[in-house]
């Protein structure tokens, strides 16, 4: 196999000028230093090489610190449920309207549900449609203005489309 090898491989003498223009054609296609930070090639700083991966360490370690602090800052997972605000838009009479679903109790930032974590976005998705069809449909199902004021519950001049 050494010998397939040996037969393979040209060595034959470049001249000085062929191997001058190669060189020059590589340099002229080599990326420049912004192209390769860029591509997470070369280290984007200004430290002496000798210091760089000390740098990145300090920065790691910086950030580390930040996210620990962040953490314990956190409120607890049963705190975070108690606060959640459930609001919802729905178009009434094709106006965009806000509604808060029972503002008398308190909210929940979290759910307080038993699906996967993965899971948990769909669930809220489909709980607020469906509290939106059903405040949808009540709308839809309530009496109409001049329905009120035949069965007397409304003046004729109380009447909300005039």
């Amino acid at each position: 196999m050494a010998e397939q090898t040996e037969k393979t491989i040209d060595e034959t003498p470049i001249s000085p000028i062929e191997r001058r223009d190669s060189l020059e054609k590589h340099l002229q296609m080599r990326p420049d230093a912004k192209d390769l930070k860029e591509r997470h090639i070369l280290l984007d700083t200004n430290a002496a090489p000798a210091l760089q991966s000390t740098q990145q360490e300090l920065e790691r370690q910086r950030a580390t610190d930040s996210l620990k602090k962040g953490l314990e800052k956190r409120p607890e997972r049963d705190e975070l449920v108690e606060r959640m605000d459930f609001v919802i838009s729905v178009e009434i009479e094709e106006e965009p309207v806000e509604l808060i679903l029972d503002p008398a109790s308190p909210g929940n930032i979290l759910p307080d549900s038993t699906a996967a974590p993965s899971l948990q976005g769909q669930q809220r998705e489909l709980e607020r449609h469906m509290r939106s069809d059903s405040l949808e449909q009540k709308l839809q199902q309530r009496p109409k203005p001049e329905e009120l004021i035949r069965e007397g519950i409304l003046e004729a001049d109380e009447d909300p489309t005039k």
